[in-house]
């Protein structure tokens, strides 16, 4: 355990687990215990992560009562704390205090910042896809999908910034992010229609109407295990296809969201014949996923129809 350093925010840290007491331990045993924590549980306790954070001076557990999915069980987190600030976190990724001390600075220095997030770092030690985006365009849905964004970095849909790079951006990941609370609970929290997935891209949407920005720390690395307590790729793929469907239809106008999917559908499909041809049959499956997701918005988790269309 660290030496506990002063804490000169009042602050929770706001983890959504499911049957991931394996990954949440080693994550609380790098911060220090004064650290207010709270595990909101969609897995009712399965795997004892109740003690592990109770086990903890300042830890709480919470039961989302199950299957909630991320948006529903952190904007539970946030609501029944009554910190000045939260830090949402992943239970997979490895911050320490300093990471959480330089995000909320952000976040308490400037009223108009909504939200102050870390770069998230894979297990090959690059920076994710994904760390922050923008609001999709037909455009930015084109290079996307085709694999474009690899050549055109700033063109896409998400962002996968250099450390240290200076980019504006119009969302954040909840990977790491941090937030008033007050604020983020004025602006509606997570979206909540979402399952998981574009609940970020929507808080961001939510933000900048309210004449608000979020900051990305390209400065502040934080390694991340993505997916290490996920559900099966081509589910979450799927998933992930339909998530978006949801955002383009209630963001954008019929049309718009037709010829949005559309694009997204396409570069998709040409990526599944591309993986097909080369025999990568796993990628292909992943990537004909997202298009029955983006096409369909439908989408289940464990047999129940999680994602529907509006």
């Amino acid at each position: 355990m660290p030496a506990d350093p002063e804490l000169p925010y009042d602050v929770e840290l706001v983890l959504v687990s499911y049957k991931s007491a394996h990954q949440i331990g080693p994550l609380l045993d790098g911060l220090p215990e004064q650290l207010r924590v709270v595990v909101v549980d969609n897995a009712g306790d399965a795997d004892g992560v109740r003690a592990v954070v109770e086990a903890r001076p300042r830890g709480r557990y919470v039961d989302s009562g199950g299957g909630k999915g991320f948006a529903k069980a952190a904007n539970l987190g946030a609501r029944t704390s009554d910190a000045e600030f939260v830090v949402f976190g992943n239970p997979d990724s490895r911050p320490t205090w300093d990471t959480f001390a330089q995000l909320l600075a952000d976040v308490a220095g400037d009223e108009t910042c909504a939200a102050s997030a870390a770069t998230m770092v894979g297990t090959d030690g690059q920076v994710e896809l994904g760390v922050g985006g923008w609001e999709p365009t037909v455009l930015r849905s084109l290079v996307h999908s085709a694999g474009l964004h690899k050549l055109f970095p700033r063109a896409g849909l998400y962002a996968r910034p250099r450390p240290h790079e200076q980019l504006a951006v119009d969302w954040t990941t909840g990977a790491c992010m941090a937030v008033r609370r007050s604020r983020f609970l004025e602006l509606g929290g997570f979206d909540e229609q979402f399952y998981v997935y574009n609940e970020d891209m929507a808080f961001g949407r939510a933000a900048r109407r309210a004449g608000l920005h979020e900051k990305l720390r390209t400065d502040v690395l934080v390694p991340h295990s993505a997916g290490g307590s996920g559900a099966p790729s081509l589910e979450m793929l799927r998933l992930r296809g339909a998530s978006m469907s949801k955002y383009l239809s209630r963001h954008h106008p019929p049309l718009a969201h037709r010829l949005l999917t559309t694009a997204l559908a396409s570069g998709y499909a040409v990526r599944t014949a591309q993986r097909k041809v080369l025999r990568q049959d796993d990628l292909a499956a992943q990537h004909w996923a997202y298009v029955k997701g983006v096409t369909t918005g439908r989408a289940s988790v464990a047999g129940r129809e999680v994602v529907r269309p509006d």
